[in-house]
């Protein structure tokens, strides 16, 4: 089964079309409470970017909302199709979820640090429809939650495929010069990228031709 591509940090139209064009399965959109350029405040405009998603491309709303009243309400307005955790929530922000929104697929964020991410991605699996590797920091004065350009460990990402029961998407530092070499030694369901394709703070269509292509997806 071939791999899928996610291409994140969608800011516009033009962003988006770039991205469909260039053979994305997913466009993530990055919403409030995150922090970067690429943050779009306001909940209606990503819902009005991921109505213009045709069949077959999945649009991804990325939030580190913990409160489930506040999150059923944020997936609502956004109206995406999949929603990404990017920090940890409690166990009642997954059921929210499910009996609000139970169409919209739930992907937890575990960011890698160290070999400790196996057990916590064991621990969310039951609860959620994906598990995304990345390599933030939310932890500390100046918690980082994604588009780091870093990499990560994945030997410890391999380890945690082959233990969980869902797909498990890997991104941090991912560019078409490495997905490949990422593919083979973690098998990920999917692979998810920002940075990588970005060039003076725009999506560069080129380079996220060149990463679907390196997929072996192009």
């Amino acid at each position: 089964m071939r791999v899928r591509v996610k291409i994140c940090c969608i800011q516009d139209e033009a962003e988006l079309d770039a991205a469909i064009a260039a053979g994305a399965d997913c466009v993530g959109f990055v919403g409030r409470g995150l922090s970067g350029p690429e943050v779009i405040d306001d909940d209606d405009r990503i819902g009005q970017l991921a109505s213009r998603c045709p069949p077959g491309v999945d649009p991804w709303l990325l939030t580190r909302e913990a409160d489930p009243e506040a999150l059923v309400a944020q997936v609502r307005r956004a109206r995406v199709a999949t929603v990404q955790l990017c920090d940890r929530v409690p166990p009642a922000a997954w059921a929210a979820l499910r009996q609000h929104h139970p169409a919209v697929r739930i992907v937890q964020v575990v960011h890698v640090g160290g070999p400790e991410a196996e057990a916590e991605a064991r621990a969310v699996a039951p609860h959620v429809d994906a598990v995304l590797l990345d390599s933030g920091a939310p932890a500390g004065d100046a918690p980082v939650y994604g588009g780091t350009g870093r990499t990560h460990d994945w030997a410890v990402s391999a380890r945690v495929v082959r233990a969980v029961p869902c797909p498990v998407w890997l991104a941090g530092g991912l560019r078409a010069s490495n997905v490949a070499d990422a593919i083979a030694a973690v098998g990920p369901f999917g692979v998810d990228l920002c940075s990588g394709v970005r060039s003076g703070g725009r999506l560069d269509p080129e380079a996220a031709l060149a990463f679907v292509r390196a997929t072996g997806a192009g």
